[in-house]
């Protein structure tokens, strides 16, 4: 689920950042929110159809026992991390003390170590393989498909799980390019849209089986 600034200023974006310093029940949220019960409830019931809440317990109450909620993973990856500006930071640094070739050669050992660590399926013909690569591409945080050019493979995704990197360091799609050509076992070339909301975009250069 793609969010940005404005939903954590929404109701069910302040559901979800009370709930992650810890379980709460409805009638916790409800003071909280200054909401009904069931005006809670059904915000609770969108929140978990979107998979980002859970019924993680009961909790005992004075007339009765309480359901209490609390996040999913998918909604702890919601929220910002610090990796992005250390590795922007990790990549100055780079580039203050290594030549653009270095650079580059360490951008795609680190890929090639991410593709050898990614858990893999069926690897029998290069399909199969690209599917690999689409695993590995959601495993990092971002969500590609498979596209059919005539006789071309291509990977592509609406969006970049490296954004913030690639935003600062375009060469860090080196590091993607990688990553997919250690999985599909071929030759693979990136033509990544780098203007404004980055996108992914490998074309698969030959068809070994």
């Amino acid at each position: 689920m793609a969010v940005d600034k404005r939903f954590f200023q929404s109701t069910r974006g302040q559901i979800v950042t009370f709930l992650r310093t810890g379980p709460c029940t409805v009638e916790e949220l409800s003071r909280k929110l200054h909401l009904t019960d069931n005006g809670v409830r059904a915000h609770l019931s969108t929140l978990e159809r979107d998979g980002l809440v859970r019924q993680s317990g009961v909790r005992r109450g004075a007339r009765k026992p309480h359901f209490t909620y609390t996040l999913t993973d998918d909604a702890e990856r919601l929220f910002p991390k610090a990796y992005d500006a250390l590795v922007n930071q990790l990549i100055s640094v780079l580039k203050d003390r290594l030549s653009p070739k270095q650079i580059d050669e360490v951008l795609r050992e680190v890929g090639r170590a991410i593709a050898a660590n990614t858990p893999k399926g069926h690897s029998n013909g290069l399909e199969s393989r690209v599917q690999n690569a689409l695993r590995a591409f959601k495993s990092i945080g971002g969500a590609a498909k498979l596209e059919k050019h005539d006789d071309k493979l291509v990977i592509r995704s609406h969006g970049c799980p490296l954004a913030a990197a690639v935003s600062v360091h375009p060469e860090v799609c080196r590091l993607a390019e990688a990553l997919v050509a250690e999985i599909v076992k071929a030759p693979v070339k990136e033509h990544c849209n780098r203007e404004q909301r980055p996108q992914c975009r490998f074309e698969i250069l030959s068809t070994p089986t």
